[in-house]
This record gives C-alpha cells, structure tokens and sequence, in this order.
C-alpha cells in the first residue's frame, strides 16, 4: 500500500504534468529546431498550426504556428536529438516528438503522396478530411469563422475529394507499417441533404474491406435519422457531430451558416444517435474560448452526458489566415476552470475517453479532458 507522503507526491506530481499541458495547449510553444518530428500542419481541417509533442508519456497537439505561439513564454531546444522545454531561460522537463510515420514515404499509383490523403494525428491516429471543400466556407458571409479547411487545399498539401479506395489503401498501410490504433473520418459540408454522411458511408465500407481499423465519422446532423443505422452497417463505430458553440448568440456570430442547423435539431440528433452507437460512442466538439461562458460549457455538457453523447472539450486555437486569428486563446485558468468539473462530471457519469472506440475524444491529444477524468 502507498504512503501517505509518496501518495501525495505522485497527485502533485500528476497535477503539475496537468497544469503544464494544459497551459502549452493555451499559449502554445516556440521551436527553436523546427525540423523535430513529424511535420507540423498550417491551415487545414482539424487540428492545425499545430505540432504533437510528447509530455511524460502523454502525447498532445500544441499550437506553434500561431500568434499566440510566436510569444509564448515556453521554448524548446533540441541538442543531438534530445530536446527541452523551457519557460525562457529555464529548462523543465525533457519531450519528445513522434517520428514520422513509415506510410508518409508512398504515393498511390497515380502519384499521390499517402499524406496529402490521411495524416497522423497524435502518435497512433489516422485522420483525413474525405472532402476538402465546404459549401460555407466558399461564402464567408456563412462560413465558420475559425474554419481553415480550404487553405492546405490552395497550398497543394491535399486533394479536394478522397476516393474510397484511396482511404483504403492509405489505412492499410498506416496500419501495418506503424501500428495506427483508430481512424478519423471527417469532411467538409457538401451541397446535399445528407450532410456528407453517405460520402462518409462509402469510404468506411472501403476502408473496412481493407483493414480491420476503429473508425470514427464526423459530420453536421443529416437531414434523416436512418443514416446513423446506415453508417453503423457499413461498420462505423464512432460519431461525431461537433457543436464547437453551444449559445444561440455565439453560433450565429461565429458560424453563421452552420447555425443555421438549430441546437433543437442537434440534440434531436444525438438522441437518436446514442440509440444506434451507444452511450460515449456519439461525441461532440466545443471550442472554448470563442464567447461562450465556463457555465454555458458546463450546462450544455451536463445535458449531453445525460443523452450519452461525450462533450470534447477543447481550447481554441486562433489559426492564421481566418478571420479570428487575431481573436485571444483561452488561458489555462478558464480551461481547468471548465476541464476539472467536466472531469468530476464524466466519472459520476461512467463515461470516460478510454471507453470510446474511436474517434478524437478517445485520441484526446487536443485536449487535457482526460486527465480529469482520472482520480488520484
């Protein structure tokens, strides 16, 4: 049995490796070797103008191509393939970076680098945007005003629509060459009813065909309900519809078009959703730090736990080229003023990101959601 004082050493020693994630994902690092790692990502679907570092043993996403970045107080030098983190002139701890994946290396037959169609994200996680475009994001009067998905596309760093069997192939490849351990299906919005979710159907069917992987799909609420059991027959495992506001009043002034799908609608669809995956299987994406309260977060999180959707929480990131680069991060101070409670919330609950099959809760690297989850 554990002493009191080693006891106490080990939840100081976890809390402060917790404050420390949770402060670089708020104000981002300085690379003073830009070539460590894998690559990091500009512009883009998903996580971007960010880079995966590795944190005793807990690999998260850290802004570092951003505004806020470009003056945080957090710095890392790399000497002879070690690197340290730094608060200015004083080193804290050694990290790591994850190297880039064997799968990075092929083209398909056609030319096409794997990595303009998959990328990995964290350090075991495949993830590709299946449609590079987005009928809001083409109009900037209804696009989301964080959203940066067309810019890799101008940039040459990915193609503009994945074919099933391309996603296939890739997944393969990054499954057997480097160990992938679950996949992310994400798009952007199409001109069609569905939402994309027939798009997401058909690449799933694909890449199941092809290699036994843990796949999660994201996209808004399609217009019918029978698509959550078409998607669950072609072998989803995981759904995520991504809120990323949760007030009426922030939504239409931060994504204009995508409010137009009502919060009503979105919470009509989890129900339906958790009913066809499970309790935890259906996940939601918040971004804080674009208006809403900690309180708002909380009662809407509070309401999707309850249904049995998983509320991912995440602090904004600020990405150049949008119309809110500009606009603050979140400080450490409102992240685990929501994280904490959030935490305590999801382990009464019985609902943690280790029970998610797939998917970015369950990847978590965007986030220090899942260090409140554990009791110590």
């Amino acid at each position: 049995m554990m002493s009191s004082n080693a006891q106490l050493a080990l939840n100081n020693a976890v809390s402060n490796s917790q404050q420390l994630r949770t402060e670089l994902q708020s104000v981002g690092l300085r690379l003073i070797q830009t070539d460590v790692g894998v690559k990091s990502r500009r512009g883009g679907a998903g996580p971007s103008d960010h880079k995966a570092v590795t944190i005793d043993g807990v690999t998260i996403m850290v802004p570092v191509h951003t505004n806020t970045a470009w003056n945080s107080p957090f710095l890392v030098e790399t000497t002879d393939g070690k690197s340290t983190l730094k608060r200015g002139a004083i080193p804290i701890t050694s990290i790591s970076f994850p190297k880039t994946p064997k799968f990075y290396a092929l083209a398909t037959t056609d030319g096409i680098p794997y990595s303009h169609i998959a990328t990995l994200h964290s350090d075991d996680v495949l993830a590709t945007t299946v449609l590079q475009t987005c009928i809001r994001y083409e109009n900037r009067k209804k696009a989301c005003q964080f959203c940066s998905i067309g810019q890799s596309l101008a940039a040459g760093r990915t193609i503009a629509h994945k074919t099933p069997q391309q996603l296939a192939e890739v997944a393969f490849a990054a499954v057997k060459l480097d160990g992938i351990k679950h996949m992310i299906l994400t798009t952007g919005t199409p001109a069609t009813k569905d939402r994309g979710a027939q798009i997401l159907c058909d690449s799933v069917a694909a890449i199941k065909a092809a290699v036994d992987i843990p796949i999660q799909v994201q996209c808004e609420p399609p217009d019918s309900h029978e698509w959550f059991e078409k998607m669950k027959a072609v072998g989803v495992d995981s759904l995520g519809m991504h809120l990323e506001a949760v007030t009426p009043a922030v939504r239409e002034k931060i994504m204009p078009g995508k409010a137009s799908v009502s919060l009503e609608y979105y919470m009509e669809s989890f129900q339906h959703a958790v009913k066809v995956f499970g309790r935890a299987q259906v996940n939601t994406y918040i971004l804080a730090g674009l208006g809403d309260s900690a309180e708002d977060i909380l009662n809407m999180s509070s309401k999707l736990i309850e249904i049995g959707v998983y509320p991912f929480v995440v602090p904004f990131v600020p990405i150049s080229g949008t119309p809110l680069e500009d606009h603050p991060a979140p400080s450490k101070e409102f992240m685990a003023s929501i994280l904490k409670p959030l935490g305590e919330m999801l382990i009464k609950n019985d609902m943690r990101s280790v029970d998610i099959k797939a998917g970015c809760g369950k990847c978590g690297a965007c986030s220090t959601l899942s260090s409140y989850e554990v009791t110590v």
